[in-house]
């Protein structure tokens, strides 16, 4: 039986939003923030792979892709930091509110493997193509919690239409 289908006592909304914190959110200025942030650094990150594979491949390009990795961390660090700041202003805490806390948790594991990467890189600690892998397994991290994210907006999307809430037009793009 499709979702459709099922009766409505079997549909799950998710109500990521108290009307109050719905109101927060869509009055700062960070909700508009992180909907720039999100799709660059994503555009970054799609980059930087292409180039750390070039290397991978070739032997080539080592300082591009090192550029795109540091470029691609200090983007994480700025959403991060934003990111948290939207999260105080919209749930009344920096991180690990209710609503986000596993998104959170896996943000943690996300920084410290990119953190690990700068460190690295910094002391030269490890082979360059080691260095590589390690960015990979920060991006494939970072792929999972930007998945974390789109899936539980795209899930209070849904949940505020299926309420008879508006949604915010940044948001809305979490289709």
């Amino acid at each position: 039986m499709a979702q459709s289908d099922r009766p409505s006592s079997y549909r799950r909304t998710v109500q990521l939003y108290t009307p109050e914190q719905r109101r927060r959110r869509d009055e700062t200025k960070w909700t508009l923030v992180q909907g720039i942030l999100a799709p660059l650094q994503f555009l970054v990150l799609l980059i930087s792979v292409g180039l750390i594979l070039r290397y991978l491949a070739t032997g080539e390009g080592l300082f591009a892709a090192n550029v795109s990795i540091v470029i691609k961390t200090l983007l994480l660090y700025t959403i991060m930091i934003t990111g948290s700041i939207w999260e105080k202003v919209v749930f009344g805490k920096y991180l690990f509110a209710e609503a986000f806390f596993w998104e959170d948790v896996v943000s943690m594991l996300v920084l410290a493997l990119h953190t690990a990467y700068l460190v690295c890189l910094a002391y030269d600690l490890i082979d360059h193509r080691s260095l590589m892998l390690l960015a990979l397994a920060a991006y494939a991290t970072y792929a999972v919690n930007a998945t974390q994210f789109l899936l539980k907006l795209r899930a209070a999307r849904l949940g505020a239409r299926a309420a008879g809430h508006d949604t915010h037009p940044v948001l809305e793009a979490a289709r």
